[in-house]
């Protein structure tokens, strides 16, 4: 991710969300941060030069950072090649550690995915994707194994469509406008008008369904998660091989135990 896109350049004087202005902003910290993020799934060993083309930063700027990492046991370097070590884990544990939310919705989900016997998650929309916050796992549904910490496009998701129907309509449509709409399979939609008037049967019926349009033999169906005072927090998903269940009968059968779930997790969240 280019540290000047996606939320790392955010300049001006403090807003009503409280965003700080430029003065208060550390800007190499953005940059070791942006550096973080060019490394994912098929990127795991990058040189100096693949840092500095993924994030937008200049060479000597991205080998200060690399090897600030390197220091501190969060980088490793070989072959000229860094990658990032084990110890980076600190930091996402360090969230879900003060996020109570993944630890609250676990026993429920344990619960549908044991009364469903499919498997069942629930993630937070970053941007473009949705983060796993949660996971339990009945049978593997999709190609690449999914646990807390993984991510999917939001477009084309059950739990994305949820996350991005909570969203007022321009703050989604520019997501999806900057989002990379591939066409996954024959079933994806990515025309971005299609998806908007999606998502606005979404929000009218307060859940989603995404028929294999993630990877062909998945289904999976979503609802919000809120708290008490209704602001959606998450989203909840049930996902199932096509071959086994039925759209319709995944609504039917499935969603009534979402709702309850939907609802005790509610009382939980302040």
């Amino acid at each position: 991710m280019n540290w000047k896109q996606g939320g790392l350049e955010r300049a001006g004087p403090v807003d009503r969300s409280g965003q700080a202005p430029d003065r208060e902003i550390m800007g190499g910290f953005l940059k070791g941060l942006a550096v973080i993020e060019a490394f994912d799934r098929g990127r795991e060993a990058l040189s100096i030069a693949e840092v500095a083309k993924a994030t937008g930063l200049d060479r000597a700027t991205a080998r200060r950072c690399l090897l600030t990492l390197q220091r501190i046991g969060y980088a490793e370097m070989e072959a000229r090649q860094f990658r990032l070590t084990p110890r980076i884990l600190r930091l996402g544990f360090a969230y879900l550690a003060a996020t109570p939310l993944p630890r609250l919705v676990q026993p429920y989900i344990d619960r549908l995915s044991d009364s469903t016997q499919e498997s069942c998650s629930v993630a937070m929309l970053d941007d473009t994707e949705i983060v796993y916050v949660a996971r339990a796992s009945q049978r593997r549904v999709l190609s690449v194994s999914l646990n807390v910490g993984s991510r999917l496009p939001a477009y084309c998701t059950s739990m994305g469509r949820v996350l991005l129907a909570s969203l007022p309509e321009d703050e989604a449509r520019a997501i999806l406008d900057r989002s990379e709409r591939r066409k996954l399979t024959r079933h994806t939609v990515t025309d971005l008008e299609a998806l908007m008037e999606i998502l606005r049967k979404v929000g009218r019926d307060d859940f989603a369904t995404v028929d294999e349009e993630l990877e062909i033999g998945l289904r999976s169906i979503a609802v919000p998660v809120r708290n008490a005072r209704g602001r959606v927090m998450a989203a909840l998903n049930v996902g199932a091989q096509a071959v086994r269940v039925d759209l319709n009968d995944m609504v039917a059968g499935f969603l009534p135990a979402m709702r309850q779930a939907q609802s005790d997790v509610a009382r939980l969240l302040s």
